[in-house]
């Protein structure tokens, strides 16, 4: 089960830290204490077996105590992020049934407005802060974290009732609040993912490991995992807002790991780093979207001691490739090959396989492929279809790849990000990595918008480096030096930054 990474982390490591942040510390024997008491706590409270709970909370200690014990609880457990809100935190509750929901006293007035109305819900703990009893009171069914905690016994998990293929976990996939939806991950899928990233990355006991992503955000939760699963620590931080407070905890604690998306190594090329010591990182990671080249290098001189591991995956199996760091600068534009315990290949609109050199559809088949979507057996039946053996399953990713003829992969487009323009299909990732190739832009996002004549003009919104002048003009001059005709923007637009969501992907649904 999942929870025995923590379980068999505390027997051997009780009095390491295990989770750090700001200030504070945990031991692996008190966050494995602390989430016995929890899961007590839970099962006192009505949750059983296969029940959901959700935690709507910041990263912090409190947060990893609720994930843990809210499996050991026999519970499946969903991180919501904190900037959730009202209306989508509603939908999420009702979409999952939610039966528990552990939440930051600062977020009590989002929980205060949604909880009444949650027809589910048999308990909500207040995690923290300083509400008086009136406010903690006004909420159906709701308690204080820690006075829950306090009158449960810290000894031993309940009664294990679960076994690897039941749920552990929804992931809410970003969107609307209407098209929000949950992917279903089993004990197994977890443990799979969890083994084999951790096995590509060369992870070990003595690693420190960032976490400044939210732990709502999957990459972000498996650093956790996946440091509990080795008895590494981990250094978390509430955001990458304040890019020089995040280094200077790296500096404290001698971070060996630097997982990051793009949005921060962007951020990082921006700073004068001189005055830092970056020679314990070992390895630094890259999902969300794929790095660009620029930015790849820009890590490499940052992090001079570092592998530099370059990966693609999608929720709905957390991991796809990986790119082994000794092949980075000969193929610094694939996104690498299968991780280990995965089988990838692409199909036509027919559904047959294609060749080296051609572009189609992703199919990922493996272990680490989700269950469904939680309550949405049609959108479950668009990505999930009959592999190659009796009764299996697989994922149909809805991304447009091509693979080389060493089985590299490269990402190409969302096949529903596709742009259409004068008959040609343009893929916006190869524009992008074209703009961003100039000198003096940091980061560009394209879409498709109408045009009466070309169908879709192409559009461009492009960051600027800081202290760059760089006139649209400019820039789409530039392009045309790198692209197709059909390919240049018509548009181009000069911003100040891309609107982003909590895992650090550009929400160009923003943009339209």
């Amino acid at each position: 089960m999942l929870h025995d990474f923590l379980q068999s982390s505390a027997r051997r490591l009780g009095e390491k830290v295990a989770f750090a942040i700001g200030d504070q510390r945990a031991t692996y024997a008190q966050i494995d204490r602390a989430s016995n008491q929890l899961a007590h706590a839970l099962r006192r409270r009505g949750v059983r077996r296969g029940d959901r709970v959700v935690v709507f909370a910041e990263n912090a200690i409190e947060t990893a105590v609720s994930f843990w014990g809210a499996l050991k609880a026999n519970a499946v457990v969903s991180v919501v992020n904190p900037l959730t809100k009202a209306a989508k935190l509603r939908y999420l509750l009702d979409d999952c049934a939610a039966t528990a929901l552990l939440a930051d006293a600062h977020l009590w007035p989002t929980v205060t407005a949604v909880a009444p109305g949650a027809q589910s819900l048999r308990s909500v703990l207040c995690i923290g802060g300083k509400l008086d009893d009136a406010a903690v009171a006004a909420v159906p069914h709701a308690e204080r974290f820690d006075q829950a905690l306090a009158a449960e016994d810290g000894s031993g998990p309940p009664r294990r009732e679960c076994i690897d293929v039941d749920l552990a976990a929804i992931v809410y996939t970003s969107g609307s609040t209407g098209d929000a939806k949950g992917v279903m991950l089993t004990h197994r899928n977890m443990l799979t993912a969890a083994e084999s990233i951790s096995t590509y990355l060369g992870l070990r006991e003595d690693d420190v490991i960032l976490c400044a992503l939210p732990m709502a955000f999957d990459y972000g939760l498996y650093q956790m995992i996946m440091a509990f699963r080795m008895g590494a620590q981990v250094v978390a931080e509430r955001s990458f807002a304040y890019p020089a407070q995040v280094l200077n905890q790296m500096m404290r604690w001698g971070v060996t790991v630097f997982p990051g998306v793009p949005t921060m190594f962007a951020m990082l090329s921006d700073m004068r780093l001189d005055s830092y010591d970056f020679s314990k990182v070992r390895a630094v990671t890259n999902t969300a979207a794929a790095l660009p080249v620029k930015h790849i290098r820009r890590s490499q001189e940052i992090f001079p001691k570092a592998r530099v591991f370059s990966m693609y995956g999608l929720t709905e199996c957390k991991r796809c490739t990986y790119l082994p760091p000794e092949d980075l600068a000969r193929k610094p534009e694939s996104v690498g090959i299968a991780i280990p315990n995965t089988e990838l290949w692409l199909v036509d609109e027919q559904d047959r396989k294609l060749p080296p050199g051609s572009v189609g559809q992703l199919v990922i088949r493996g272990a680490t492929v989700m269950r469904g979507y939680w309550g949405k057996p049609e959108s479950t039946a668009k990505k999930l279809k009959p592999g190659p053996l009796p009764g299996e399953m697989v994922l149909y990713t809805g991304d447009l790849c091509r693979l080389d003829e060493e089985g590299y992969l490269y990402f190409v487009a969302r096949m529903d990000d596709i742009i259409k323009s004068r008959g040609e299909k343009v893929a916006p990732k190869e524009v992008e990595a074209a703009l961003v190739d100039i000198a003096g832009v940091r980061e560009a996002a394209v879409i498709g918008v109408p045009d009466e004549v070309l169908g879709q003009a192409v559009k461009a919104f492009v960051v600027l480096e800081a202290g760059v002048t760089l006139t649209e003009k400019d820039i789409r001059r530039e392009a045309q030096k790198r692209l197709e005709n059909f390919m240049v923007p018509q548009l181009v637009e000069i911003v100040g930054e891309l609107p982003r969501g909590a895992t650090g992907k550009v929400q160009k649904s923003a943009l339209r």
